[in-house]
């Protein structure tokens, strides 16, 4: 081709892939840039977590790399240790949000398909009712709540922080029912026609369709449970039955004595349950929060 040739057709299909891989690195490259600065606080916290013992943690200047060794046996240490058995703490808050996530997910799904599928008296008002109880701070019903419990004896024990998940959640409840809306009803009326009680269609029509919203109550219910200090706080009286948060907080109080690279490790461990737990159910977690709200 002679320099006055004309140019080939070829070539402004050429240009366009150009722009279009450049225009992907650039976009990359930039979300790179903002994952590694929304992640720098997580970096330190890992590399104070290395550190050894007696080496200065909280320093004016960030260091990144300790100044002797990796110690990776912190995180052996932080599990084993006497005073803060944090192995026994992640195996009880795991069993507590394993509850909360049974007794939610069964009495808010229930308690939504009413609303959302069925058709009965007041079912509007009681529905608004139901909202309304959203506006009450939580603070107002600690004390109530703590007298009751103590009243009938589970003060001490687990059932304080379980047995009110099975009372459902407004919240939940809500983002349920929007979901269970867009639900075609034409596949209530076949199953009745087939003969399906009301159970039935929630059982083998309506809940396999909502794992989407589900999955977003399953996170949101074991992040709530995971992260809770304050009512472990309130009802259990024995280390052994301590959560996560609870020796967490005692680790971090000790007034002069703390070690910081094990309440590190501690808190780099704290955060690893809950991101497996959205890596696996990622997708139906993004899809039951775009889902939500689409109807109703």
């Amino acid at each position: 081709m002679t320099a006055n040739s004309p140019a080939s057709p070829a070539d402004p299909i050429i240009v366009r892939r150009i722009r279009r891989v450049l225009g992907r690195v650039l976009v990359y490259a930039l979300i790179f840039l903002l994952c590694s600065f929304i992640l720098l606080p997580v970096a330190w916290m890992l590399t104070a977590a290395l550190k050894p013992d007696l080496t200065p943690i909280l320093t004016m200047e960030p260091e990144w790399f300790p100044t002797k060794y990796f110690d990776w046996n912190n995180f052996v240490r932080i599990l084993t240790l006497e005073s803060q058995p944090f192995l026994r703490f992640a195996i009880n808050t795991v069993v507590l949000a394993g509850f909360n996530i049974v007794a939610t997910v069964a009495s808010c799904s229930l308690v939504a398909f009413a609303f959302a599928r069925m058709r009965f008296r007041f079912s509007g008002p009681l529905f608004y009712l139901l909202i309304i109880t959203m506006l009450i701070p939580w603070q107002a019903l600690i004390i109530p709540q703590f007298l009751a419990f103590h009243a009938i004896g589970w003060y001490g024990t687990y059932l304080p922080l379980i047995v009110p998940a099975f009372g459902a959640n407004a919240f939940f409840v809500f983002l349920i029912r929007q979901y269970m809306r867009t639900i075609p009803r034409e596949l209530d009326d076949a199953a009745r026609i087939d003969g399906a009680s009301w159970f039935q269609i929630f059982r083998h029509v309506v809940l396999p369709l909502s794992k989407p919203v589900l999955a977003v109550v399953v996170v949101f219910t074991f992040i709530g449970r995971w992260n809770d200090l304050l009512g472990p706080l309130l009802y259990l009286n024995t280390t052994n039955d301590f959560t996560v948060p609870i020796g967490l907080a005692n680790l971090a109080g000790r007034a002069g004595n703390a070690q910081y690279n094990l309440l590190m490790a501690a808190n780099f461990l704290s955060i690893l349950p809950p991101a497996v737990i959205y890596f696996i159910i990622q997708k139906q977690l993004i899809g039951g929060i775009a889902s939500v709200g689409l109807k109703g």
